[in-house]
């Protein structure tokens, strides 16, 4: 991927990277440089053709490079979430059996330092916080460079590139296993469906910029695609609102969520009530409706003068992105209709997907100029979509992984016809697009969605950067009783949860604890049993996790949210702002002192 960069490129900016007072430029050949430099450390360390080394390197630039180093020898990079437990970190280690290991801090290497011993494999393991990648690529500071180069023509295609751990509704979690080309297919898809939006932007002014809501695979598939299509790429600061760096970067596509568009919105809406009372709240609306008219291209004759009248309202919003956005790919869909008319009509069309780890990243993608909210779009192309008798999304392209890492055993495989069965409902109308209903209950969770399920993102007021709850509600998750889990802490003293329960394994549950059949589910959700079991879950969870991250109290809800309760998005996913007023209580209890550590 950096040879062909370079090749291409050449001097061209390719990454930018966070600075105090911006961002760093960094061109394709530094890009090379920078690669060959840690390939050649690796070389040197022991890593041969074929294996495998283990990152948990935060979401960024370092995480990039790396993994872009390993594959460079022709290596898997296993990725595992960066503030991973230390029982998740020595789970990885053993199941994945690495040859080098590349770890965030002091505390994760005496986790995988005494494995040493049991996994002889295992030579050198390097920590971010005490040396940075020089310590990594000072071993091959004098061997030559084309022993990478042999490397790169030695891989082939279907060899291994990634393998990523995630949590699922089981106690452990499992690897998807994907190959180059995979993700190259899924990239190279993906970019031919934005090709009609990219092409009308000049040469070398695309650009993106990562953020929270591109975050661990998402972030992986996102970086691949935009270095194949020669998209500009920032990387955000994690000490900064995400919605400052966007105003001031000024991206011309936005790789984003639902959650953050719609709260661009309700900030600006709510400044311009705030700066011009009822009159500006008035016209702010007018404006929206306008927008939405818009956007539906309902055409009425006095839309023109109305559009000249109420700029300053779409304005507003235009700036808050920077004001040269030309797109935004919202990952995993999820956008009300009204808010993607919205945003039609103001000029930057958003465009909705869903995929998955074990589809290489986007599976289906709305084309530019042909929307269609409350859709992911149609299959990209190479895939293909269909759904089962009861409704369940299946996938199967060039993208689709062949399989989880040792999960031969356990029947856990993507089918031998290639249809992968994604544990997600929906439908495909006659046009092909896709429209999910949630997750299918009972069905085995499959791999990080595109983006993990993340709260809603900070918003466009100044407020210090909060911690990333992300990984938390993912290993919660892995817990077989753990339906839903919402984590809070943002403008909190500490972490807090709010957790809901399966009723199917709350059915088995009452059986081996023999409760009688005339207990309602919901008073066996509330059980001091059933807290012990939770309480034991989310002090797994906070093993090892520095005290700010760790959940001190949680509360266990007798029923899960639903779309019926407008609480979950059609496409599965919370609905956080609706989720915080319809528990104000609970979770205000949770913050009354005395607090206790646990559930309440």
């Amino acid at each position: 991927m950096a040879y062909l960069c370079a090749e291409r490129d050449g001097d061209r900016v390719v990454l930018q990277l966070p600075t105090e007072d911006g961002w760093r430029d960094v061109t394709a050949t530094e890009l090379l440089t920078s690669v060959t430099k840690l390939a050649k450390g690796l070389i040197a360390a022991g890593v041969a053709h074929g294996d495998w080394v283990l990152l948990t390197a935060p979401d960024g630039h370092e995480r990039t490079l790396l993994t872009l180093a390993v594959w460079a020898v022709g290596g898997a990079a296993v990725w595992v979430p960066s503030r991973c437990s230390p029982k998740l970190l020595q789970w990885t280690l053993r199941d994945s059996r690495p040859v080098a290991a590349v770890l965030r801090d002091q505390r994760q290497a005496r986790v995988a330092a005494p494995l040493q011993r049991e996994l002889v494999d295992l030579g050198r393991i390097w920590t971010l916080d005490e040396a940075d990648l020089d310590a990594i690529a000072k071993p091959g500071a004098y061997m030559d460079g084309t022993a990478v180069r042999f490397r790169i023509e030695e891989t082939s295609a279907q060899a291994p590139a990634l393998l990523h751990y995630t949590a699922t509704a089981r106690r452990r979690v499992r690897a998807a296993v994907l190959t180059h080309r995979n993700l190259l297919s899924a990239a190279s898809a993906t970019l031919a469906r934005l090709s009609p939006l990219l092409q009308s932007i000049p040469p070398g002014e695309a650009s993106t910029l990562l953020g929270p809501q591109t975050q661990g695979f998402a972030a992986c598939a996102t970086v691949v695609a935009a270095l194949l299509g020669g998209v500009r790429t920032a990387f955000a600061r994690p000490d900064r609102p995400f919605a400052h760096q966007v105003r001031d970067y000024a991206p011309t596509l936005l790789v984003t969520d639902a959650a953050f568009l719609t709260r661009v919105y309700e900030v600006e809406r709510s400044r311009a009530q705030q700066q011009g009372g009822w009159d500006g709240a008035q016209g702010f609306e007018a404006a929206t409706r306008l927008a939405v008219d818009l956007g539906q291209k309902k055409r009425r004759p006095w839309q023109r003068m109305s559009r000249a009248i109420y700029d300053w309202a779409f304005a507003r919003v235009r700036d808050a992105l920077g004001g040269r956005l030309r797109a935004a790919v919202c990952l995993q869909g999820g956008l009300e209709p009204r808010m993607a008319y919205y945003y039609a009509g103001l000029g930057i069309p958003v465009l909705e997907g869903f995929g998955l780890v074990e589809t290489g990243g986007l599976a289906t993608l709305a084309a530019p100029g042909e929307p269609r909210p409350g859709t992911a779009g149609p299959a990209l192309d190479g895939t293909e979509v269909k759904t089962t008798a009861d409704g369940e999304v299946l996938l199967r392209g060039p993208g689709v992984f062949t399989g989880y890492h040792g999960a031969v055993r356990e029947n856990d495989q993507a089918p031998a016809d290639g249809w992968l069965a994604t544990g997600w409902l929906g439908e495909v109308d006659d046009h092909g697009y896709l429209a999910l209903r949630g997750r299918r209950r009972g069905a085995p969770h499959r791999g990080a969605e595109l983006p993990p399920v993340v709260g809603v993102v900070t918003d466009a007021s100044a407020r210090p950067a909060t911690p990333d709850y992300a990984d938390l509600e993912a290993q919660l998750l892995a817990h077989p009783l753990i339906s839903q889990a919402l984590v809070l802490g943002e403008g909190r003293p500490y972490a807090t949860a709010l957790i809901t329960l399966k009723r199917d394994q709350l059915e088995y549950w009452r059986l081996v604890n023999n409760l009688p059949l005339s207990v309602p589910l919901e008073q066996v959700a509330l059980t001091p049993e059933v807290g012990a079991e939770i309480r034991r879950a989310v002090e797994e969870v906070n093993n090892g996790l520095p005290a700010e991250m760790a959940i001190r109290a949680f509360h266990v809800l007798p029923e899960e949210f639903s779309q019926a309760s407008g609480l979950l998005l059609p496409s599965g996913r919370l609905r956080r702002d609706a989720v915080l007023r319809a528990f104000a209580e609970e979770i205000e209890a949770l913050y009354t002192p005395p607090s206790i550590e646990g559930g309440r």
